[in-house]
C-alpha cells in the first residue's frame, strides 16, 4: 500500500532503489549542479537536452537537504521540492513517499452532492497551528455534520505565518504546519471519520519572497502581462504546463486529496487549442475514474466554460464553482452595505438573492457598475444547482476587509441565523467558514511574515487599498488598518473556541446541527433528482421570497424566506413535508400567507402517480 499512493513525478527528486533522480528545467542555464546538504561536496548534472538537467545519485539520503547550484554559483532550493528542511531560501529535504502506511488505503471519497464544506485556515484554526491541531477537531466537525474540510493553501511560503496564496514552492507542504507527514496524518484521520478533505491551490502566480524560477527558467512567466499579485505564467510552454499538471496529480495521488479548488482562474490564460485547467480536468478524470474527485474554482468571471457534465449529471471537467454573487447579495441584503462591489447588488438585494438560488450567477452578461460597465458572466441556468458553492463569509469575503470582520459582527443574530438557515437549506453546496459554526466574533485579517523592503511594500499597499473606500477614506481609519506583517494580526485571527458566550455558542451550534441532520435527511437524497432549469423564483415582497426547484422524478424543493426586520406576504404554501422551519412557527404563518421577520421554511413536496405525497 506504501508504493501505491506515490506519484512519479518528471523533475524534482525521485527516490529510487540505487539512491535518487534530481532533475531541473533550466535552459538559459549553461551548467547545474547538485550541492549536498550533509556533505558539502557539488556534483555536476548532466544535459540531458532541451533544457534540462539531471543526475543519478546516491550521495543525498533520505530525510538530508540538497539545492541546486547554478552557472553563477548561486544556490537555489529545487521548485518541485516535496519538503524544505526550513524555510523557502534554504535546502530542500529528500523524501520517499512510500514511506507513509496509510490506515485507510480503501477511502474512495464521497459524491459531491454530500459536501458540507468547512474552509479553515491551517495556521489559525487551532492553538498550535499545525496540520496536527486540526486533526484533534475532526471528530467534532464530523458529529455538526460537516462532511468535507478544505484547506487554504498549503505550498510553502516565506516566513512562518500567511494565508498561503503567496506560495513560492508549490510541492512542499509548509513546515510550519507539519510538512508532508503530518498533511498525509490529517487526511488520513479524516478519511477515517468519512470527512473528504479538499485543498485551496494557486497556479496564477508565484509569491514575491523565495521564488527562484525567474533565475532557473525565466520562460516559466508570461514578459507581456502581470497579475495583480505577480508575474503571469506562460502554460504555453509544455514544461510548465507539466509542473502544474503534476501537482494536480501529486496531491490528488500522493496525499489523497479528494479535490482541488482553484484560486482565481481568471487570472490564468493561455492561447492552447486545449486551455491548461481543462487539460488538468481532462487528466483528472481519466487517472482516477474509481474516485470521488472534485474540482472547484474561483472566477470572478462567471464563466460556465468548465461546468459540463454527462447524461448522469457527473462532471466531464469541473464539478462547481464558488458563487461570489450569492455572498455578495446577501452580504447587501442582510446588512445594507452598498460600498465597492457590493454596489452591484444594493438595489435590489433579495431579488438578486432569489435569482441566484433559481439560476446560478447573479450576473449573467450583464454590465457591472463595479466593473465600470462592462458585461459580467456566462449564462447559468441549465446548469444543476449543485455546480455552484454559497456561503454567507469565506477567507477573502472576511479577510478582504479593512479590519477582517466577520459576518457575525457586521449584522443582528437572528438575520445571521437566518441567512444561515437559507444558506443550508438550498441546494447548492454550502460553505461555513471556520468559526461560524458557533458564532465566532474575533476578526480573521490580512497577515503575512514578510522582511525590510518588502514587508513595508505590504504595509503601505494595503493601507493604500482601502483608501479608495468610503469607509475607510478618511486619515484615522486608514492608519488604523491592522498591519498585516504584525505578530498581534496573526494572533487576532486565531479562532477563540471558548470566547464566545456558552449559551450563545450552544444555540448556534444546535441550530447548525439540527440544519444539517435536516439537510442529510431531506435534502442530499433529492438533488441528484435537480437538474438544469430547475429552479425558479416564485415570489418576491420587499426582503421576503420564494423559490423553488422542480426535481426530476417530479415534486420540488420550495424554500421561503424573509431576510428583513418586519412581517413580510408571501403566497401561502403548506404543502409536501416540512424540511425545517426557523424560527418555530414560521411554517404556520406561511400557510397562513405571512412570513415573520428573518425567517425561514423549507419544504419538500414528493408526487407518485401526479397526487402529491409527505416522506
Amino acid at each position: 500500500m506504501r508504493s501505491r499512493f506515490a506519484h512519479q513525478m518528471p523533475f524534482g527528486a525521485e527516490v529510487g532503489n540505487g539512491g535518487a533522480r534530481f532533475r531541473l528545467w533550466a535552459p538559459t542555464q549553461t551548467s547545474v549542479a547538485l550541492a549536498v546538504a550533509q556533505t558539502g561536496a557539488t556534483l555536476p548534472m548532466q544535459k540531458v537536452g532541451d533544457g534540462w538537467f539531471e543526475l543519478l545519485t546516491d550521495a543525498v539520503a533520505i530525510g538530508q537537504g540538497y539545492r541546486f547550484v547554478l552557472a553563477d554559483g548561486m544556490c537555489v532550493p529545487d521548485p518541485a521540492a516535496r519538503a524544505q528542511l526550513g524555510d523557502v531560501h534554504g535546502p530542500s529535504r529528500l523524501v520517499d513517499p512510500r514511506g507513509f502506511a496509510w490506515q485507510t488505503p480503501g477511502w474512495t471519497g464521497r459524491p459531491w452532492h454530500e459536501a458540507v464544506i468547512y474552509e479553515l485556515h491551517p495556521g489559525t484554526f487551532s492553538g498550535d497551528g499545525t496540520f496536527d491541531g486540526i486533526a484533534r477537531e475532526l471528530d467534532r466537525l464530523a458529529d455538526l455534520g460537516i462532511t468535507a474540510i478544505e484547506l487554504m493553501p498549503v505550498a510553502q511560503f516565506a516566513g512562518n505565518r500567511g494565508w498561503g496564496y503567496d506560495g513560492v514552492l508549490m510541492f512542499a507542504p509548509h513546515i510550519a504546519y507539519g510538512g508532508p507527514e503530518g498533511l498525509k496524518s490529517l487526511i488520513d484521520a479524516a478519511h477515517a471519520r468519512g470527512l473528504m478533505v479538499l485543498l485551496d491551490v494557486v497556479y496564477n502566480h508565484f509569491g514575491p519572497d523565495g521564488n527562484y524560477l525567474p533565475l532557473i527558467a525565466p520562460q516559466f512567466f508570461d514578459a507581456r502581462r502581470n497579475t495583480p499579485w505577480g508575474a503571469a505564467i506562460a502554460f504555453m510552454q509544455r514544461p510548465v504546463r507539466d509542473f502544474f499538471l503534476h501537482n494536480v496529480l501529486y496531491w490528488l495521488k500522493e496525499f489523497r486529496f479528494d479535490g482541488l479548488r482553484f484560486d482565481a482562474i481568471d487570472h490564468i490564460e493561455d492561447g492552447s487549442e486545449e486551455p491548461i485547467l481543462a487539460e488538468i480536468a481532462r487528466q483528472v478524470r481519466d487517472r482516477f475514474p474509481d474516485r470521488h474527485v472534485h474540482l472547484t474554482s474561483e472566477d470572478d468571471y462567471n464563466s460556465t466554460s468548465l461546468l459540463e457534465f454527462d447524461e448522469k449529471g457527473r462532471p466531464l471537467l469541473f464539478t462547481a464553482e464558488w458563487n461570489d454573487d450569492w455572498h455578495h447579495a446577501v452580504h447587501a441584503l442582510i446588512t445594507g452595505e452598498c460600498d465597492g462591489y457590493y454596489q452591484d447588488y444594493a438595489d435590489v438585494p433579495a431579488k438578486r438573492v432569489a435569482d441566484t438560488l433559481a439560476t446560478g450567477f447573479g450576473y449573467q452578461g450583464e454590465p457591472s457598475a463595479y466593473r465600470g460597465g462592462r458585461n459580467r458572466g456566462d449564462p447559468s441556468a441549465h446548469l444543476p444547482p449543485t455546480a455552484f458553492i454559497n456561503f454567507l463569509q469565506n477567507h477573502d469575503q472576511a479577510g478582504n476587509r479593512a479590519f477582517g470582520e466577520r459576518i457575525a459582527s457586521l449584522t443582528r443574530p437572528e438575520a445571521n441565523e437566518a441567512a444561515l438557515a437559507l444558506l443550508l437549506l438550498s441546494p447548492q453546496i454550502p460553505l461555513l467558514f471556520m468559526g461560524e459554526e458557533y458564532g465566532e466574533r474575533g476578526p480573521f485579517q490580512f497577515f503575512t511574515d514578510f522582511e525590510t523592503e518588502l514587508a513595508e511594500a505590504v504595509r503601505t499597499g494595503r493601507r493604500e487599498e482601502f483608501r479608495r473606500s468610503k469607509v475607510f477614506a478618511e486619515a484615522f481609519a486608514h492608519d488604523a488598518i491592522p498591519d498585516p506583517n504584525s505578530l498581534a494580526t496573526f494572533a487576532a485571527s486565531r479562532l477563540d473556541l471558548d470566547g464566545a458566550d456558552p449559551a450563545e455558542r450552544a444555540a448556534r451550534l444546535s441550530l447548525i446541527k439540527r440544519l444539517l441532520a435536516a439537510r442529510r435527511e431531506h435534502i442530499v437524497p433529492q438533488l441528484g433528482s435537480l437538474g438544469g432549469h430547475a429552479g425558479k423564483v416564485e415570489a418576491l415582497n420587499g426582503g421576503a421570497f420564494s423559490v423553488s426547484w422542480q426535481l426530476r422524478d417530479s415534486g420540488s424543493l420550495a424554500v421561503a424566506a424573509n431576510l428583513a426586520g418586519s412581517e413580510a406576504s408571501l403566497p401561502a404554501h403548506k404543502d409536501g413535508t416540512l424540511v425545517f422551519e426557523h424560527p418555530d412557527g414560521a411554517a404556520s404563518a406561511l400557510a397562513q400567507a405571512t412570513l415573520p421577520p428573518w425567517s425561514v421554511v423549507c419544504r419538500l413536496t414528493l408526487e407518485s402517480r401526479g397526487v402529491a405525497r409527505a416522506r
